[in-house]
């Protein structure tokens, strides 16, 4: 099978007024510290290897990545970029933000009556950084000027779905009270196109919606991460960007099927402020559920869709599928 299945394409080539942007979740996190890049520079890990081969094939310029372990030399994710580089594709600027994933707390978050375990972290994690997220760019990356709103509290969020029963919060004030809404992060990222200028990059990796109770707190969270979104265009949390912009990640949530509040995605793909170039496209497939849609790449409505695509499955590499889309002025 190919590895791309191209549901829109452009009828020429890309110009150097253009960009694409790809998301993907590499499903490369490994049980423990350090593993990961141990089996990245070994050269003949086969998921790695797998991996590789669907970043390289999509040649995007900006590659949005979610599963990647985190560590804070930043020295995984520099081995990542040398093995696609040594396929012929340079990645020169990087970014990956201290994650919520396994961020160790020392209270039961999760309910279970026990404390550290993977799920009393700031987000689940059996070890700090475990599956973050991570950004590879051909292009500048305005370090300086990174919105990072992963330390903000779930209870600060307008209006939020915080889980309780009908005799006290879940699992408990104290748990509530420190408890950010991230379960990976929330970054708005500027990145310096050579010919469009500014381009801001807003990017997340929720919750899944289930694996909890009756309590519904990864659904209750899984839908406010995404609902962070909406406020944060309403300029909920300061001034946000008003042109080129693209949101994209994996937001473990279909508009239409499977688990979860799934008002929260639906209202973000009506938004009038954004375009779907890819609606009804699964991009992942789970024996429990069938197709879904999870991953997203969704421009602001001022740019131009000049191609958009899925790759097939790659069993080898991550049940996920990347999703890239190529957009100009």
């Amino acid at each position: 099978m190919a590895l791309f299945l191209c549901l829109i394409c452009s009828v020429s080539a890309a110009s150097a007024e253009s960009i694409r942007i790809a998301t993907y979740n590499t499903e490369l996190a490994r049980e423990g510290p350090g593993l990961l890049l141990r089996d990245i520079l070994k050269g003949d890990d086969p998921q790695v290897v797998a991996v590789v081969d669907v970043l390289v094939t999509a040649r995007a310029d900006v590659l949005v990545l979610q599963g990647v372990d985190y560590d804070l030399e930043g020295r995984t994710l520099e081995a990542l970029a040398a093995q696609i580089r040594a396929r012929g594709l340079t990645y020169p600027y990087r970014y990956a933000g201290p994650p919520n994933a396994g961020l160790m707390t020392d209270l039961d978050l999760d309910g279970d009556s026990r404390v550290g375990g993977p799920g009393d972290a700031q987000g689940f994690g059996h070890f700090f950084g475990q599956g973050a997220m991570a950004i590879l760019s051909r292009f500048p990356i305005r370090q300086s000027e990174v919105q990072d709103y992963s330390t903000l509290l779930w209870r600060e969020l307008p209006g939020a779905l915080l889980p309780g029963t009908r005799q006290a919060p879940f699992p408990s004030a104290e748990a509530l009270a420190i408890q950010r809404l991230s379960s990976n992060g929330h970054w708005v990222v500027p990145i310096s196109h050579p010919a469009l200028g500014p381009i801001h990059i807003l990017t997340y990796h929720a919750a899944p919606p289930v694996f909890d109770g009756p309590e519904d707190r990864n659904g209750r969270r899984n839908h406010d991460e995404t609902e962070f979104w909406r406020q944060y265009l309403d300029g909920q949390f300061g001034p946000p960007p008003v042109a080129r912009f693209i949101l994209t990640g994996d937001a473990n949530l279909d508009p239409n099927r499977g688990d979860g509040r799934n008002i929260a995605i639906r209202r973000l793909l009506g938004d009038a402020r954004l375009q779907d170039p890819l609606p009804e496209q699964a991009s992942v497939n789970w024996p429990q559920t069938g197709p879904l849609r999870v991953d997203y790449v969704l421009p602001s409505a001022d740019w131009t869709v000049i191609g958009s695509g899925i790759t097939a499955p790659h069993p080898e590499a991550s049940r996920h599928q990347l999703v890239w889309v190529e957009l100009g002025t």
